[in-house]
């Protein structure tokens, strides 16, 4: 069975208005799963929000944690925790997008830092654009002072959370930073699960009903860069394994598989002149370092799709992706 929801699977609201009222009240979700330390810096950048915007509530879903950050959500105004057994952070958001009181939903992944400013922007930008219904804002992998860029810093600078060309090319904005009007949200359902790339599912959803996704570069958080080599495996065997899932549906899917492999497999070398002039990354030691992290998540990634071919297994790589 898909893991696809269903169009009107969220419970119908009476329409409104799309014009804001001066004063916006928000609720913002956080899906977490074992990430105490990055909820509490996530918590910490929410209550100190500046700015004209009316706060609802701050709603922390917790997906399955060996322990649940309750004393820690207890220390926050305005914060309250629930729970949500299905594994996925698709269901976690659905589950505090139901519970929400607020005229706009803001998301924000637990592991990231929102801006001083960011639910005053969200305001902001909604009420001057009474035609949009969904915002995608910027992520940022922030440079630690004082300390040289690992790899992984390096690499996530250039290649990872580019939310601007998603919103362009593909129609989507990531689920770590969007904000929807409540209305919106109940249109197009609620995001899928782990079997599916629920942003993208969700935002071509909403794309397909005709609502506008627009790019807001000052509705900014930072994202630290990843700390070991097995969480971008993670991420990208999830990834891996939501393509192969649609392509085996269709014709010559294993010569097209077989296709991908290879050209993931040598396209580091096509990157060189990028990683040569971006501004993003400083001096050689930089572009060096994230070349060579590109090199072996390429090389990854083909070696995954090939695995695909032979075994099938790709409900494996989305088991291991959730339950780390």
């Amino acid at each position: 069975m898909s893991d696809r929801p269903p169009i009107n699977a969220y419970p119908s609201e009476p329409q409104r208005s799309v014009s804001l009222p001066r004063a916006l009240s928000i609720s913002v979700i956080v899906p977490h799963l074992n990430q105490p330390r990055a909820l509490a810096q996530c918590l910490a950048a929410l209550a100190g929000q500046t700015g004209a915007f009316e706060l609802a509530e701050v709603i922390v879903v917790d997906n399955g944690s060996k322990l649940l950050p309750q004393r820690l959500c207890d220390g926050f105004p305005k914060t309250r925790l629930l729970t949500e057994p299905t594994p996925g952070p698709g269901p976690a958001r659905n589950t505090g997008a139901a519970a929400a009181g607020g005229a706009i939903l803001a998301f924000v992944d637990a592991d990231c830092i929102a801006g001083a400013d960011w639910l005053d922007t969200i305001t902001r930008t909604l009420a001057a654009n009474p035609g949009v219904g969904i915002l995608g804002g910027a992520v940022k992998v922030p440079h630690i002072e004082g300390q040289p860029a690992t790899a992984l810093e390096a690499y996530e600078r250039i290649y990872a959370y580019r939310i601007d060309e998603y919103i362009s090319r593909h129609g989507f904005a990531g689920t770590g930073n969007l904000a929807v009007r409540r209305e919106v949200f109940a249109a197009v359902g609620p995001f899928g699960g782990i079997t599916i790339s629920e942003d993208r599912d969700w935002g071509l959803r909403a794309k397909a009903l005709g609502h506008v996704i627009r790019y807001a570069p000052d509705m900014v958080v930072d994202h630290p860069a990843r700390t070991s080599f097995e969480e971008l495996r993670r991420k990208w065997d999830r990834h891996i394994a939501h393509e192969y899932a649609e392509l085996r549906n269709q014709p010559f899917w294993r010569l097209r598989t077989l296709g991908r492999a290879v050209a993931v497999a040598v396209s580091p070398l096509a990157e060189i002149p990028k990683l040569a002039l971006t501004a993003r990354l400083k001096g050689l030691r930089e572009r060096g370092l994230a070349f060579v992290c590109l090199l072996r998540i390429r090389l990854h990634r083909a070696r995954r799709m090939l695995g695909l071919i032979a075994y099938r297994s790709e409900a494996e790589l989305l088991s291991r992706w959730n339950r780390h």
